[in-house]
């Protein structure tokens, strides 16, 4: 069987290609939207704890990691935060800010499914899920995309198929291959918004499994102040998950146990209470287990007042500055998003089309554009996902 009658195939129903679709649809196109999955929107489904946190206040293009800084930057301001909660409060969906802009539904993420899905209703999208694709080629300037039983075709074709994380809810690296099918460049995926594991001297810390602390955690010259949480294979929490996209193989995490106390407030404590101990600062400040581990590694649990000033500095500096050598990551089966994927110089940051390829467009995870923790992957799929639609 073969259908002609398309405008634009989009690979893939998850948040990108879901609104672009609705867009499209919405704007006259005659769209058919195939989805490899039993079911559209798998991954918002699971999404900030099954409430979807849908976007962030807070987006802005220097968010976003790509090799071109500059990439996001039409998308993001063409459709923006406030136009995506408009859209959701034009359902009725209630919501709430929880912290740092980060926005979730107070219900469910079906919500958020459910209304791209009438989205897409509006505009008559064709929606084919449980459809494994078996070959896509491209001559007299159509694309033809072959499923199962079917082919069907048409002068535009959308990749929205996302990056390998979390496997086991079906992601591959499809988008990447269909890429280079194409002659598109691939900038090295790799796990981001993902917990590091640690080895060598750092596998005491395992012990902590369980024990959390807000920190500020480095890399480089960035670094994020959120909660950090110890595991029985290393480091997560958002302070973790935030500079993994950041983080590279040699390289060190710092991190500020103790971000706000001042220079030289363990010389002041050993002035105002010689007679207290490291361990009791700490415990102050931290998780019993968690002091009681760093003081045993700085082996300074003796009165500050015996305690050579120097000692207590170096001490102070380490607690601001503990460095963890990661010798991993859990890579795509924990991962949140892919850092990497459809080079950016071979797209029109106002259209997301290749260059190369008139009529061929790539969008969302799939592309080399990858956001911080906190509903700012999600505002990249719906600017994204709108910007193509506007084009095609």
């Amino acid at each position: 069987m073969t259908n002609s009658a398309y405008d634009v195939i989009i690979l893939g129903a998850g948040a990108a290609g879901l609104l672009c679709a609705a867009v499209a649809g919405q704007r006259g196109k005659r769209v058919l939207l195939i989805e490899r999955a039993a079911e559209p929107g798998k991954k918002i489904l699971i999404s900030g704890g099954g409430r979807c946190n849908f976007t962030n206040l807070h987006t802005a293009p220097d968010r976003y990691l790509s090799a071109n800084p500059h990439f996001a930057k039409s998308a993001l301001s063409r459709f923006d935060a406030q136009d995506f909660i408009a859209l959701v409060d034009q359902y009725g969906i209630a919501w709430h800010e929880k912290t740092l802009g980060q926005l979730f539904c107070d219900g469910s993420a079906r919500q958020i499914v459910d209304m791209l899905l009438e989205e897409g209703a509006k505009g008559g999208v064709d929606l084919a899920c449980g459809e494994e694709i078996a070959d896509i080629s491209h001559a007299d300037g159509r694309f033809r995309v072959k499923t199962g039983g079917r082919t069907d075709e048409a002068p535009a074709l959308v990749i929205a198929t996302g990056g390998p994380s979390i496997p086991k809810m079906g992601a591959t690296g499809f988008a990447y291959d269909l890429a280079r099918q194409f002659g598109l460049k691939v900038v090295e995926p790799r796990p981001a918004l993902v917990p590091l594991t640690l080895g060598g001297d750092d596998v005491l810390f395992r012990e902590l499994s369980g024990v959390a602390a807000e920190v500020v955690a480095r890399c480089g010259k960035t670094e994020f102040r959120e909660a950090a949480l110890f595991t029985h294979r290393g480091l997560s929490g958002p302070a973790i998950l935030q500079i993994s996209s950041y983080w590279r193989h040699g390289e060190a995490v710092g991190i500020d146990f103790l971000p706000d106390r001042a220079s030289g407030w363990l010389l002041e404590a050993k002035r105002v209470t010689p007679g207290g101990t490291m361990r009791a600062l700490l415990r102050d400040a931290l998780p019993d287990r968690l002091a009681t581990t760093l003081t045993e590694r700085l082996a300074l649990d003796r009165d500050l007042g015996n305690m050579p000033d120097k000692a207590l500095s170096g001490a102070e500096a380490k607690l601001a500055d503990w460095r963890f050598m990661p010798n991993g990551t859990e890579g795509y089966a924990k991962a949140e998003v892919t850092v990497g994927g459809i080079s950016t110089a071979g797209l029109s940051s106002k259209t997301m089309e290749a260059k190369s390829v008139p009529g061929l467009y790539a969008i969302g995870e799939a592309v080399d554009v990858t956001g911080w923790l906190g509903g700012y992957n999600f505002q990249w799929a719906w600017s994204s996902g709108w910007a193509a639609a506007q084009a095609l």
